[in-house]
């Protein structure tokens, strides 16, 4: 729609008319040439009410304030559009500032429902318990107690509040009920996990919508049934964007990635509907689980393509998919074109470059995020913390564990100091790991002590590694870590009937060792591995390929490291166990699928063991490639028969 128009009065038709269809480069053409051309009579809250509208659709919340700060004499229509823009974007503490200034201002008029629906909907977004009592007590002495719309918003926020109580009694006394006085219900309780009363005033419902079917598919999602979630889902008489995202992100939630990811490929190709931001957070968060960059990168696409707006909630999604898919670089960009940032943005980047084994670079963001005046919290150290891991700075790692503390008052969670007692175990200072461990104020977890079983491993401390395995085992009796290393030890010494006794205990007591599982993604597919796995359809064309690599290794000077086998068979056969370990089932699926050249990129569940860590050196120099690897815990550039770890992780 080009505006080759100078007509005042074509001009504040178009505003009043088509609010919602108007660009922000319209609006601003309008809105300068009404500056220009439209005379002193024109009402000017009138049209402020327009243009901030628009801006609140678009997100652009500082022309919108702009706006409203020209006005001579703002009336309640503007209050309540400004305060409705700014709550309608999230931006809570905000829309509470205007409010204050609308009850401070002398010349301000006096508040009315609209504007109690923008404010009651801060206090709930802010959980404001002291903020959302003071302004229930504003209504009933503004007579608005009995409004439809502010008690629908004060329900609203008594849930949110975490007092069902509360809001079902002002339910009870409403004298009057719409579809969105039984939504406010049915969601409420679904919030606060009371599916059973969710379902009950759903089933009570004459009338539904689709936020009443939303509601109760997000409640089911939340609770981890999902099953339920996907049968009410299969039963809605329509979908919207909503819908489909109430039963996308609870597959991402409840860590059904691949599930989600398919929901998502359904929704574009027989939905006709289009995704939002809340559509691609949530697939962004299976892509970065499963390492599926291709689709990662089309939603990048997708979004300069379409001219979404890059919001906090996308940025932080899009830049942590990078980062955890292998593209640390690309997750740098997304950061640096980020208009605002908060603590997970700089938490994002932090954690992925530490990931990635960047620990100058890690340190250089904190000390920016500083200079920003962003105050760091747990997940900040937790990046900081596994940066010094994986590059063994322990007296680095020390010092950041006590600033935790010491300078920003966080208290440390056991996340932390099974992150430090692993930073010192690791370096072999293992007597300073379990003198942590004793003197911890907090119970340790299986965590924290595994964190110093790992030393006891790398170092060969055989009598302090089966102390720590007691420890670990009255915590949790199907650790099965615990008894595979003591299998592992006892095989390693010659003790071959308690490695076998080891393994006995383990299927008496029904212990099962977590298999490991890579995936790979290949033609926007992600593919899936388990160790010895023969189901995968190119099964025999992936096992040559293991085969002819296995030949080319040994001439290239690799041994396999079969001591890591401790069943009674011979070596031969040991060596084809681990020869099927599920990341080498990735990689050569990579090598036979993938065109030459293409970087590989696996992700594995557990940590990467020695052998195939030594077997992907090699094979990255035989084959010419990258080989980029995530394990559990950090990630693994492979290029020229080294790794970016260096050996150490």
């Amino acid at each position: 729609m080009a505006l080759q128009w100078h007509n005042h009065r074509k001009l504040t038709t178009l505003l009043l008319k088509c609010t919602t269809q108007l660009s922000m480069k319209q609006l601003l053409q309008i809105h300068a040439q009404l500056l220009t051309y439209a005379p002193l009579s024109l009402d000017p809250n009138r049209i402020a009410v327009k243009l901030i509208g628009v801006c609140g659709a678009h997100s652009k919340l500082r022309h919108a304030a702009l706006v409203f700060s020209q006005l001579p004499n703002p009336n309640v229509f503007a209050w309540n559009a400004i305060l409705k823009a700014y709550a309608q974007n999230n931006q809570w503490a905000h829309t509470l500032r205007y409010f204050n200034y609308q009850l401070s201002s002398p010349t301000a008029p006096d508040p009315d429902e609209y504007t109690f629906t923008s404010v009651l909907k801060a206090c709930a977004g802010l959980v404001a318990v002291p903020h959302g009592l003071m302004i229930h007590s504003f209504i009933i002495k503004g007579g608005f107690e009995s409004n439809l719309f502010v008690q629908n918003s004060l329900a609203d926020m008594y849930f949110k509040f975490g007092c069902p109580v509360v809001a079902r009694q002002l339910f009870d006394e409403m004298p009057v009920r719409d579809l969105v006085s039984w939504n406010t219900l049915v969601s409420g309780y679904c919030l606060v996990g009371d599916i059973d009363s969710a379902k009950w005033f759903f089933d009570q419902m004459v009338e539904k919508n689709l936020i009443s079917w939303s509601a109760m598919v997000t409640g089911y999602a939340r609770s981890g049934n999902l099953d339920a979630a996907r049968q009410l889902f299969d039963d809605m008489p329509e979908r919207n964007v909503v819908s489909w995202n109430a039963m996308i992100a609870g597959y991402a939630q409840n860590e059904k990635y691949s599930d989600a990811i398919c929901l998502f490929r359904e929704m574009q190709q027989v939905s006709g509907l289009g995704p939002n931001d809340v559509t691609l957070v949530s697939v962004l968060s299976a892509c970065a689980h499963l390492g599926a960059l291709d689709l990662g990168k089309w939603i990048d696409w997708f979004i300069n393509r379409s001219g979404m707006e890059l919001n906090l909630f996308l940025g932080n999604a899009l830049a942590d998919m990078y980062a955890k898919c292998g593209c640390i670089a690309e997750g740098r960009r997304v950061f640096d074109l980020m208009q605002e940032r908060d603590v997970i943005s700089w938490s994002i980047i932090i954690s992925g470059l530490a990931m990635h084994g960047h620990a100058q670079e890690a340190f250089g963001f904190f000390y920016e995020m500083l200079e920003c005046r962003v105050k760091p919290n747990e997940v900040t150290f937790m990046g900081l913390l596994s940066a010094c891991t994986h590059a063994g700075m322990v007296d680095k790692g020390l010092k950041y564990f006590n600033l935790m503390s010491q300078e920003y008052g966080i208290t440390p969670m056991v996340e932390h100091y099974g992150c430090v007692v692993d930073l010192l175990s690791r370096a072999g200072r293992l007597d300073e790991a379990e003198d942590l461990i004793n003197s911890m104020p907090i119970k340790p977890n299986v965590i924290v002590w595994g964190a110093l079983l790992g030393g006891c491993r790398i170092y060969k401390d055989i009598r302090r590694g089966e102390r720590v395995v007691q420890r670990i085992l009255e915590l949790d009796s199907a650790h099965s870590g615990s008894y595979v290393y003591l299998a592992n030890v006892y095989a390693s010494m010659g003790r071959l009937d308690d490695a076998a006794n080891c393994r006995l205990r383990m299927r008496d007591n029904g212990v099962m060792k977590t298999p490991g599982c890579s995936w790979i993604e290949v033609d926007n597919t992600v593919h899936e591995f388990f160790m010895g796995d023969r189901s995968h359809p190119q099964s025999e064309k992936i096992y040559l390929k293991i085969k002819e690599l296995g030949l080319k290794m040994k001439l290239a000077g690799y041994k396999p490291n079969t001591d890591l086998v401790v069943h009674s068979i011979d070596e031969e056969e040991k060596e084809d166990v681990i020869s099927t370990h599920s990341e080498k089932l990735a990689i050569a699926f990579g090598l036979i699928s993938m065109s030459e050249g293409t970087t590989i990129r696996v992700v594995k569940n557990l940590r990467v063991c020695n052998d195939c860590h030594n077997a992907t050196k090699i094979i990255s120099r035989i084959v010419g490639r990258e080989i980029v690897v995530r394990d559990r815990s950090r990630f693994h550039h492979f290029k020229d028969g080294r790794c970016s770890c260096n050996d150490y992780w």
